[in-house]
């Protein structure tokens, strides 16, 4: 199935999951280490209180400083603003309304960051890449490898984590969360070396 079906057949659970694993990539962007959003993970297991989701959200965006979304001009680098935003609308309740709102954008945002960070990319079609162009891209089976349908290879790994994610919590439920966590946890380590790779050339 497209990413977009997944999204739309998928419980609580997996709406949460997906949206929490696109935000886990992003970290190295908001300056969290690799444990900040262990909490968050931890909740979504079968014997964790749904209800302590919002409190544990809280903290997270305490550790990491994100107490409202600033406007565009208050930052320099677009990704970065991407995944703030990311963060800052992550549901204090955790209903599959407002997770799947949640996961949705999630998607688009981690697909359009992984876009603006790829070095295959001509920086300026990347900035200027319309919403309308990724929906396409979700809208269409994942990817075999590399440039797939026009993707450049770390939009298409991206996609490809965001399809196992899905799946992995469709096939097994709670069961798929460890896996999921893994999935997340390497591309999160990619996304941290493009980070680094971005920050010396700009030194």
């Amino acid at each position: 199935m497209s990413l977009v079906e997944l999204i739309a057949q998928a419980d609580e659970r997996g709406l949460a999951a997906s949206g929490l694993a696109c935000l886990d990539r992003c970290v190295p962007l908001l300056g969290g280490d690799d444990e900040v959003l262990r909490p968050l993970w931890a909740n979504l297991a079968t014997d964790e209180d749904p209800a302590a989701w919002g409190e544990l959200l809280e903290q997270v965006r305490g550790k990491l400083g994100i107490a409202e979304v600033m406007d565009d001009e208050d930052v320099e680098d677009e990704a970065a603003l991407l995944a703030r935003r990311m963060l800052a609308a992550a549901p204090a309740v955790r209903s599959a309304g407002e997770a799947r709102v949640w996961a949705d954008a999630c998607s688009v945002a981690s697909l359009q960051i992984h876009r603006l960070l790829d070095p295959a990319e001509d920086d300026t079609a990347s900035a200027d890449a319309p919403a309308e162009a990724l929906d396409s891209v979700r809208a269409v089976g994942a990817p075999v490898a590399g440039r797939a349908q026009g993707m450049s290879p770390l939009v298409a790994a991206e996609l490809r984590r965001q399809v196992s994610v899905l799946e992995l919590l469709a096939g097994h439920g709670v069961g798929g969360l460890r896996r999921a966590l893994e999935v997340s946890t390497e591309g999160r380590r990619v996304l941290r070396a493009v980070v680094s790779r971005r920050a010396r050339g700009r030194s």
